[in-house]
């Protein structure tokens, strides 16, 4: 197929060799080369696929893309300035620019991306067919897999893209990772709508951004290829945002703006611990949109930070004018696996699990958890092993001072043993005069907490959240914390 002809944006120079522009195939992985494809190096973490060329060529490419300046007289060599922004035009122009026939809406910020995903699928998909890419991977129809990142390498990413599209999709809801921007995942995609979450501190490291200046710069600059730009207006960095936007609409959501949060409720019935609210629209919105106000809104999640996630979603479905009855039911059951999921909910307790996996976010969840007034606030939780300390040591003081009883356990203990990662969470846990109790094995953890549950009780099971799995020693063991809540709710209602 020809390839450059039908690339968009991209501006080449052949710098050895003649071009013949009909490829067997595009590859950018050297384990994938076959005979007449086109290769593009990347410079990895670990790797520089520049310094393979040798080896590419043993294997049979017909030309490589490259950044530096490399002269073969074997090959032909193509030279642009950033190789990754290359893949990514060109995996579009592989795929056939599959973007460019569905809606586009990305969502970016520091938290709040994976749920407010979520939801907002939850809306689209009452009137249209949507594919889901993110942290939690990617889910097209009843079809499910996973991800190695938020946002997948951009051939990946066109690849998914295309898949969405010969499944009949109309939209894609993706999270977009400052990486992704970085890493010019995402270049030359035209999004429909961009949301912006909120940002903190984050991602910083000799391996993700050199500060957070530099992170919040990744972040706007994906407001660069949306349509329509949706900010939380309540963040502090908002107005930086919108101010790099290049959007045609502009919007706010928040206390403030476009799409304003009025009369939140904390509910907690028998079968639902959750919030309802209202949206009350500016003028801009009744006279573009139709909608002035939407009333009665049942978000499933517990939490005010679930009301902004809810709020990003329903301020975008508004905007891809989703009726406003659908608005007010859609999320009442949503459920977003490892994020404030509610795994039971009962007259007697409820159980929450969640990805808080420091102190920030163990001490916002039990914040959130107070909302609902429970008699007692259980928390099951540990701490990761080769990871800093501080974790540990921060998130035993929390629990310890916030919680009405903890149980310590084993998390990701990795090459550490979990007795010693309990040892320095109790060390700080004890000085708090928390009660507490230890039990190294994470499912006794659990069942423990539940067996013993006293009418009121809200147990939340914090860490690991989504993930599937637990990590000893450097091997994953299948462990999904609903699957244990499962299995012992299972057995306590055989023995009544």
């Amino acid at each position: 197929m020809k390839l450059i002809e039908n690339t968009e944006g991209l501006d080449i120079d052949i710098i050895s060799g003649e071009l013949d522009d009909n490829f067997s195939d595009l590859v950018f992985n050297t384990k994938k080369v076959v005979k007449d494809c086109l290769f593009v190096c990347i410079k990895g973490r670990n790797f520089d696929t520049h310094d393979a060329i040798d080896d590419i060529v043993k294997l049979g490419a017909k030309a490589v893309v490259v950044e530096k300046d490399i002269k073969r007289d074997d090959i032909c060599v193509i030279k642009v300035d950033n190789t990754r922004a290359a893949l990514a035009r060109l995996s579009a122009a592989y795929f056939d620019h599959p973007s460019k026939k569905m809606k586009i809406i990305g969502i970016t910020g520091t938290k709040g991306k994976t749920t407010s995903s979520h939801m907002l699928k939850k809306l689209l998909e009452q009137n249209a067919k949507v594919g889901l890419i993110g942290t939690n991977g990617i889910t097209i129809g009843d079809m499910h897999r996973s991800t190695l990142n938020t946002t997948p390498e951009s051939y990946e990413l066109q690849k998914t893209f295309k898949e969405c599209l010969d499944a009949g999709c109309e939209y894609v809801v993706m999270e977009v990772s400052s990486q992704a921007v970085m890493l010019k995942r995402i270049e030359g995609i035209n999004f429909h709508i961009g949301i912006f979450t909120n940002i903190s501190p984050d991602h910083i490291g000799p391996d993700e951004h050199k500060d957070f200046e530099e992170y919040l710069m990744y972040k706007s600059l994906f407001f660069k290829q949306c349509e329509k730009t949706i900010v939380n207006a309540d963040d502090e960095h908002s107005e930086y945002v919108l101010k790099q936007s290049t959007s045609n609409e502009k919007y706010k959501f928040g206390k403030t703006g476009d799409f304003v949060i009025n009369h939140i409720n904390y509910i907690s019935d028998k079968d639902f611990l959750g919030t309802s609210f209202c949206i009350s629209c500016s003028d801009v919105i009744k006279d573009k949109y139709g909608i002035e106000s939407v009333g009665d809104i049942l978000v499933g999640i517990p939490g005010e930070f679930n009301v902004y996630n809810a709020l990003s979603a329903l301020s975008a479905a508004i905007i891809c004018k989703v009726e406003p009855q659908v608005l007010q039911s859609a999320l009442k059951d949503i459920k977003v696996n490892g994020r404030m999921e509610v795994a039971y909910s009962s007259h007697d307790i409820k159980i929450i699990i969640d990805y808080a996996h420091n102190a920030i976010s163990t001490e916002s969840l039990i914040n959130t958890l107070r909302q609902y007034k429970p008699k007692r606030l259980v928390v099951v939780f540990g701490s990761g092993g080769n990871r800093s300390k501080d974790r540990r040591y921060s998130m035993g003081e929390i629990c310890g001072k916030m919680a009405d009883f903890s149980v310590v356990t084993a998390d990701n203990s990795r090459y550490e043993k979990t007795e010693d990662i309990i040892a320095d969470i109790v060390e700080k846990l004890s000085a708090t005069g928390g009660k507490y109790i230890t039990i190294p094995d994470r499912k006794e953890a659990i069942f423990y907490a539940i067996e013993n549950s006293k009418p009121g009780d809200i147990i939340a099971i914090v860490g690991k959240g989504h993930e599937d799995y637990q990590e000893i020693n450097g091997v994953r063991h299948h462990f999904l914390d609903r699957e244990v809540v499962e299995e012992c709710l299972e057995k306590m209602n055989e023995k009544n």
